[in-house]
This record gives C-alpha cells, structure tokens and sequence, in this order.
C-alpha cells in the first residue's frame, strides 16, 4: 500500500470538488424570457452548498400579519408551482404579476414578472385586459395572469386576486403562485433586481 506524502495530500485537499449539475427539470437547465430589460436566463444556482440565508430563512413570522395562506386563495383559481411559473413566463398570453408592494420588488422578483402592487390591482385592470365600464371595469376577454407574493404566509397576492375577482375579473383566468419569492429563492432560482 502507497502513502500519499504530505504534499500530495495538501494538493489533494486544494483541489475543488466538482459540482453536481442544478437543473430546472433532468433535461432542462435553463430557460430564457423576456423582461423590460431584454433577455434574461432563469436557471438554477449550480453551488451544491447554497443555502438560503436573510428574511427568506425566516420560518416563524408571527399571524397576523404573516399566516399561513390557503392553497386556493378564491374559488376558480387555479394554483400551481414552479414549473408553471416558468411555462407561462414564456407564454406571450400569460402575465406573471409581481403584485407585492414596491419594497418587497425593488429587493428582487422573478425575472419576466410584471409588478402591479396588491393595493392597485382592482384599479388597474386595464393593464390585464378589461375595459373601463362606467361602473368600473367589463372583463370579457381578458388575458390570463398568474400572480405571486413573498410566500406561503404572504397575503398580498391572495388579497389581490380577491379585490380582482370582486371588481369582475374571471376566477378563471387567474392562477396563483403559493410558493412565491421564498420558494423560488430556495430552489435556487434566478432572481432579477429591478434597477429603477
């Protein structure tokens, strides 16, 4: 049996281990989607070590504010999860909508998204495919939209959705993201800082 000397031990030891690959899916590394900013690549980040640190390790935050919110926030909404995230933000008919409060976006949202904060979401149909109606808006034909917050305790989004579904926007054409910054961060994910 051979011993390694003392020099080849101290090389052994500064040789980096190689990372395993961190992929979306096993055949999906990455993906691109358009933001105002152009291109920009999602993908998931490749330190085997990373680990989830700040307010995004939080797991206690005190109800209210921060409860736990239900899996459907209103009737007829469909929730769904990252890989969704991901499909509609490369479907042009879909809008991802960061509608958390401008704070919690100025700190980093998911590339692609659109930020529309919870407060305005009711006001701002228009900009989702309703028309003004004298009494408010008429959603005939309005787009599909996908909206998240900060997580599972988050309420911004679900309250969103149900001021949306109020002002006669279709359940229908809604989708929620339970997971929302918190998860997305977790899994590694590409977040975008918003530069203005």
């Amino acid at each position: 049996m051979k011993l390694l000397t003392p020099l080849a031990l101290l090389a052994l030891a500064a040789t980096p281990v190689l990372a395993e690959p961190v992929n979306i899916t096993p055949d999906m590394a990455s993906v691109t989607v358009e933001t105002d900013a152009g291109p920009a690549e999602i993908s998931r980040i490749q330190d085997n070590e990373n680990v989830v640190t700040g307010q995004w390790a939080m797991t206690s935050r005190p109800c209210p504010n921060f409860c736990i919110q239900p899996m459907i926030p209103a009737e007829g909404v469909t929730t769904v999860g990252e890989l969704e995230v991901i499909a509609a933000l490369q479907d042009p008919d879909v809008l991802v909508i960061d509608s958390r409060v401008q704070a919690d976006y100025r700190g980093g949202t998911i590339p692609g998204a659109i930020h529309i904060p919870y407060t305005e979401m009711a006001d701002r149909l228009g900009e989702v495919g309703c028309e003004v109606d004298i009494d408010g808006f008429t959603c005939e034909d309005p787009k599909q939209v996908l909206l998240f917050c900060n997580g599972p305790w988050c309420g911004q989004s679900p309250t969103a959705i149900r001021r949306m579904i109020e002002a006669g926007f279709p359940a229908d054409h809604i989708s929620y993201y339970r997971g929302g910054m918190q998860v997305w961060r977790m899994l590694g994910l590409s977040v975008l800082v918003p530069q203005n």
